[in-house]
């Protein structure tokens, strides 16, 4: 009997099967989430057992999961973040992480700019409210010609940044490794964290989670933002502070927010889910037939490379 590999996401090999195929031919046993959703600490910890390689998407990977993991060599993350992976803890077991760096890019971006033309222009409301035989209009508010707050200009943040100039967008950003040529090259603004803030019109999140990210939107910079401002979070949850975001939208501190993510997902106890000036969506940015083909491919070939003993081409620096 091969290998066994216990595959998470419930989109992996679903549009094509190459992903799939490339497993297959290696002779392994595969294990595939029957849930429908994601795996618990505790589900995790009764299953992995015998599990040489790993792809995961959001599942919680913790030092807990790894030790009942005796045999686990490889965790190929399905994706890009790993804050749900104790990268720590697999570094000092000698298990290699891989990722796929580059395959959502381009979906998140354009996520990124279809949550905030729905948010301006309350495409939800009208529709609910055509579906609901009235024929009432809402005055929404354009994007052309306004200022976009960029907080983290990695390839996501970059692209979101393409895009706003597509609308002849002001597009200032906040990043601590700033990419000069790149601003020059698109004309943007490098700007302090107060400044990005106060003159944005939209604030578009696309920051790693990190000890130093935790909460970087809370009370304090939502007093900053204009009241006319939008937030949009399609990073990870975590970098917003929900319950200061919750009181900054009830009082209308803020105009609203779309959110992708959440501290706890799914957000079934959020507060925010009260509220009418927020869109919410099931962390999908990167649900799409290109990028999940892409992030198959990457995933079961670093994958596939441990197992045999190569080098992977994207393992995770930690």
């Amino acid at each position: 009997m091969g290998k066994r590999i216990l595959v998470t996401p419930r989109s992996f090999g679903k549009s094509n099967r190459a992903p799939l195929a490339l497993l297959e031919q290696q002779g392994y046993e595969i294990m595939w989430n029957q849930l429908g959703r994601l795996y618990q600490e505790d589900e995790l910890e009764a299953i992995i057992g015998d599990v040489e390689g790993l792809i995961v998407g959001l599942d919680p990977i913790t030092a807990r999961v790894m030790a009942r993991g005796k045999n686990l060599k490889v965790i190929a993350k399905y994706g890009v973040g790993v804050d749900n992976i104790d990268i720590h803890e697999a570094k000092r077991r000698g298990i290699k992480v891989t990722y796929t760096p580059g395959a959502n890019n381009q979906s998140v971006a354009d996520f990124t700019i279809a949550l905030l033309l729905t948010l301006c222009r309350n495409v939800i409301e009208l529709d609910h409210r055509v579906r609901n035989h009235q024929w009432e209009k809402t005055i929404g508010t354009e994007i052309y010609g306004k200022t976009i707050g960029i907080v983290g200009t990695g390839e996501i943040g970059k692209g979101v940044a393409v895009r706003a100039k597509g609308f002849d967008m002001e597009v200032l950003a906040y990043d601590l490794q700033p990419d000069d040529e790149f601003a020059q090259r698109l004309g943007i603004s490098y700007v302090d964290k107060q400044t990005i803030l106060e003159k944005s019109d939209v604030i578009s999140l696309h920051l790693p989670l990190r000890e130093g990210t935790r909460h970087f939107i809370g009370g304090k910079e939502l007093d900053l933002m204009k009241e006319s401002a939008y937030l949009i979070n399609t990073a990870r949850g975590g970098i917003i502070d929900e319950e200061a975001l919750y009181h900054a939208l009830k009082d209308r501190k803020i105009r609203g927010a779309a959110l992708d993510v959440f501290e706890m997902e799914p957000p079934t106890q959020s507060k925010l889910l009260e509220l009418h000036n927020t869109i919410l969506t099931p962390h999908c940015g990167a649900s799409t037939i290109d990028a999940t083909n892409r992030m198959g491919m990457m995933a079961a070939m670093g994958l596939i490379s441990v197992l045999k003993g190569e080098s992977p081409k994207y393992q995770y620096p930690y």
